[in-house]
């Protein structure tokens, strides 16, 4: 199996994966780069996967069906354009050979979903939309805090070797709000450096891995002191209170410049 990240718009990452033959895409919100790389390729789309409703990872759907006959698969409680399989919490699909348990992540959309195969060449794979990124995670538009702390938690607790491919391309100016979190954080900085170089030589920094982003990433890590000691100095957050240290450090991220 090989899986890329195609770029689309200006930050997304439209995600392939393929075995030589057949191919699935994860969120296309453009079918023009996947239906390039498809013909480039010599490849038959045959699923389309999908975690959220917002237009950059739908917008493309509807022609590449048309284009290919590919079965989607969607989130049971959000707008997707239809025909498609609706998914939830506990479900289980097969594709290219692959089972993908789907999970409930709501926060960044109120029935937002995240797929998850135990094992591709070696290690496990999540597509994980716009919940969790390098460094950071997705703004609440539709969820709350706890509900938000609820999905990271869920994908935080999956093998530390998952590679986690989310969508935008956000990792640099993450990792900036997260030293002022953690300026303490030594192997963030490390990263932040190695960051730096991928992007300069035109590189993405994804996937990056559950173990590293439970390292490093501000969100996941509200249950510790200098994360709790941050969000009490921004808004005066209850250290003890593991969701509000949380939603003190996404509004502070929302206004950090």
């Amino acid at each position: 199996m090989k899986f890329i990240p195609l770029p689309a718009f200006q930050d997304n990452y439209l995600w392939m994966l393929h075995d030589g033959h057949r191919a699935l895409v994860v969120d296309p919100g453009d079918a023009k780069p996947v239906l390039q790389f498809l013909r480039h390729s010599g490849l038959q789309l045959a699923t389309i996967l999908v975690t959220h409703h917002h237009p950059d990872h739908i917008g493309g759907v509807d022609e590449l069906r048309d284009a290919t006959g590919a079965q989607v698969y969607g989130p049971a409680r959000e707008k997707i354009p239809e025909p498609l399989t609706r998914l939830a919490q506990g479900d289980e699909i097969t594709v290219l050979g692959l089972r993908f348990r789907v999970f409930d992540v709501p926060g960044h959309t109120a029935g937002h979903i995240a797929y998850y195969c135990e094992e591709v060449d070696g290690a496990p794979l999540l597509f994980c939309g716009d919940t969790l990124f390098s460094g950071g995670c997705g703004r609440l538009f539709e969820g709350t805090p706890a509900q938000m702390l609820d999905s990271l938690h869920k994908l935080a607790a999956l093998p530390g070797n998952t590679r986690v491919c989310c969508t935008h391309e956000y990792t640099l100016a993450n990792l900036k709000f997260a030293k002022a979190v953690e300026p303490g954080n030594d192997e963030l900085a490390h990263y932040f450096d190695h960051c730096e170089s991928l992007r300069a030589s035109g590189l993405p920094t994804l996937p990056s891995s559950i173990g590293r982003e439970r390292r490093i990433n501000p969100f996941l890590r509200a249950r510790e002191p200098a994360v709790q000691r941050a969000a009490q100095d921004y808004n005066g957050a209850d250290p003890g209170d593991e969701v509000a240290v949380f939603a003190a450090i996404r509004q502070w991220k929302n206004e950090f410049k």
